[in-house]
């Protein structure tokens, strides 16, 4: 039987805390994300950074584990991806800045004499930033090894019903946590990118909004909030941040609120780090006594499930 392999794009992260220094590089280095400088320069700048913040970011990834989980996460939803779609498949995974990376991937499935690949983009909207600059990589890597392969691609699925079905299930999930759902507060946090690439045409804005009103289509009865975190630098990102809205809504008397990770769908620095502790730490200093947070995505099945059908329909 000719298998077809389905290429799984995501952004990895540090294995372990030796692995920092190399993760910060490859994402500094990265002019699809932040141009620093003329691009000769950029290298040595990015060497310059990712030296410099190794240490204080080496002290969230040991609050973690001493490392990313987002590399086993993400071969397990490739597992579960494979066997949902039956033995006419083969999955591997491709990160964009750890390992295993994008020649890494294609070298496996020349290996298997697989031709026919479908590239599934794991971030549900799209930008220039993330799905954008793992395929840009993919086609450098293409230009030298990608010969005689014929490529189908999957780049955002945030309005597919089986991904909305899968968020809802996780907010469900979260929301009964607190018994009475009365006076909670939700509140979608979205990676958080500068403005001047929603100003310059990217969609992941409309993208996350759609998302959202589409989420709460099933919940009425609830009171939600869209906010961005991980913002990064001198330059005018995304507004209002996730920390400003906790202090508003705390401001306002709430004491219960439910965080919902939007833009992840495996569980990484900015949901075990950044809201579980750091948030969760911010809320409780604010006078919001009950804070919690939805489920990632991971490995539920509605969402291998969603997945299973993106690749099904690709063309």
């Amino acid at each position: 039987m000719n298998k077809t392999a389905v290429l799984l794009l995501q952004m990895g992260g540090p294995d372990s805390l030796d692995l920092i220094e190399p993760f910060l590089y490859s994402l500094f280095s990265d002019r699809d994300i932040i141009r620093i400088g003329p691009g000769f320069l950029q290298p040595l700048i990015a060497r310059f950074i990712s030296r410099k913040r190794t240490r204080k970011v080496s002290e969230y990834y040991k609050q973690i584990g001493n490392g990313s989980p987002i590399r086993k996460l993400t071969e397990q939803q490739a597992l579960e991806l494979e066997k949902t779609l039956g033995e006419g498949y083969r999955c591997f995974v491709a990160m964009r800045y750890s390992k295993p990376d994008t020649r890494e991937a294609l070298a496996a499935i020349r290996r298997e004499g697989i031709s026919r690949v479908i590239v599934l983009s794991l971030y549900p909207h799209f930008s220039r930033a993330t799905t954008g600059s793992s395929l840009n990589e993919l086609e450098r890597e293409l230009r030298t090894s990608g010969k005689g392969m014929e490529l189908s691609y999957v780049r955002q699925f945030y309005d597919h019903p089986l991904y909305i079905s899968a968020l809802v299930e996780k907010i469900e999930q979260g929301l009964a946590g607190f018994g009475d759902r009365s006076g909670v507060q939700l509140v979608f946090s979205a990676h958080g990118l500068p403005q001047s690439f929603i100003d310059s045409g990217d969609p992941y804005l409309d993208h996350i909004q759609a998302t959202v009103r589409l989420a709460m289509e099933r919940f009425g009865d609830v009171s939600h909030h869209l906010a961005f975190q991980s913002r990064a630098g001198p330059v005018k990102w995304l507004e209002p941040s996730t920390e400003e809205t906790m202090a508003k809504l705390a401001g306002e008397g709430c004491t219960k609120l439910l965080m919902v990770p939007l833009s992840f769908v495996s569980d990484h620095i900015e949901t075990l780090y950044e809201i579980d502790i750091q948030y969760r730490e911010e809320a409780a200093a604010l006078g919001i006594t009950d804070f919690r947070r939805s489920e990632s995505l991971n490995s539920s099945p509605a969402f291998i499930a969603c997945l299973a059908e993106l690749v099904r329909s690709a063309r």
